[in-house]
């Protein structure tokens, strides 16, 4: 048990133990890293490996020893590098499951989090060797609240974003986020969003897709003329008005292609036929004529695309 007047002896031990910890991570994490994910000369990486455990060892068992009058296993030296080695080792599985754990969330904290967590594990696994039940007590509470905190963090990683969370990482402007009505035969399916766009596709198992995409109306890298037609530039291009303020402009060359362009509410509105045919000039009308702003349902596949740590 510890007694009252040891209670500054255990806090310097542990604030120590801490603060080694911490610097032991910002040291010999990046070498464990480069050891175990980077190929290598087998012997290269374990003289690496063996030389940082050896001097992190030694470094651990120095505080060891000046911790004898408050931690009596440590008075032996069987005692002590007992100690060291289970202060070693566990701390540093502990900031290499933190290091890998920062890496699936991600975020901004990186190692200005991990230092601390694996100083935490140090300094933990030095409590488990404070004399006393309480001592115990309160450290293997204190583990289990970590490794509680660390399987949460986990497991909230592994679920996907709510669609305000993704399209907020994602700078998406809300107003380019519109849709207009399957045509019959087709099935509408979100694309992708960002700061400067959405996309869709219509999908139909008997022709080709129509791909919709969305913009802010604004000065562009290409040519137009008055109509918003682009200027030829050694391509064949072809406009004319397709009625209720559509835009049909026919490309020509080896790939040739159709694209339906309505230009409202400050929103250039763009729906893309593949080849020079007919055939789904109607569905692609009733895309532009039918433009409304779209539900959460059709933009819930939103969340399992990638998203800004």
């Amino acid at each position: 048990m510890i007694r009252k007047n040891d209670a500054t002896a255990v806090g310097a031990h542990l604030a120590a133990v801490w603060t080694a910890g911490c610097a032991l991570t910002a040291v010999q994490l990046p070498v464990l890293v480069l050891v175990l994910f980077l190929d290598g000369p087998v012997a290269v990486q374990g003289a690496a490996a063996a030389g940082t455990a050896a001097l992190a060892s030694a470094f651990l068992a120095t505080l060891g020893r000046a911790a004898r009058t408050v931690v009596p296993a440590t008075r032996r030296a069987g005692g002590l590098w007992g100690w060291t080695a289970v202060v070693y080792l566990s701390g540093t599985a502990g900031a290499l499951a933190a290091a890998v754990l920062l890496h699936h969330v991600g975020g901004g904290a990186g190692r200005l989090v991990l230092l601390p967590v694996g100083g935490t594990c140090h300094a933990l696994a030095a409590g488990f060797f404070l004399p006393g039940a309480r001592a115990r007590l309160a450290t293997t509470a204190a583990a289990v609240v970590l490794v509680a905190g660390g399987g949460y963090a986990a497991w909230d990683a592994t679920r996907p974003p709510t669609l305000d969370a993704w399209l907020s990482a994602n700078g998406v402007d809300g107003a380019l986020l519109r849709v207009g009505d399957p045509p019959t035969g087709y099935t509408l399916l979100v694309g992708g969003a960002s700061r400067d766009g959405f996309g869709a596709h219509y999908e139909s198992p008997h022709v080709p897709a129509l791909g919709l995409h969305v913009e802010r109306a604004g000065p562009g890298t290409r040519r137009v003329d008055a109509r918003g037609c682009p200027v030829p530039f050694g391509q064949e291009i072809h406009c004319r008005d397709d009625g209720g303020g559509r835009l049909l402009i026919a490309y020509g060359g080896d790939r040739p292609r159709r694209e339906q362009r309505l230009l409202r509410g400050g929103l250039v509105c763009t729906v893309t036929l593949r080849g020079a045919g007919e055939a789904q000039l109607p569905a692609a009308r009733q895309v532009l004529s039918t433009l409304r702003p779209a539900t959460r349902a059709e933009l819930a596949a939103l969340v399992e695309l990638p998203m800004p740590r």
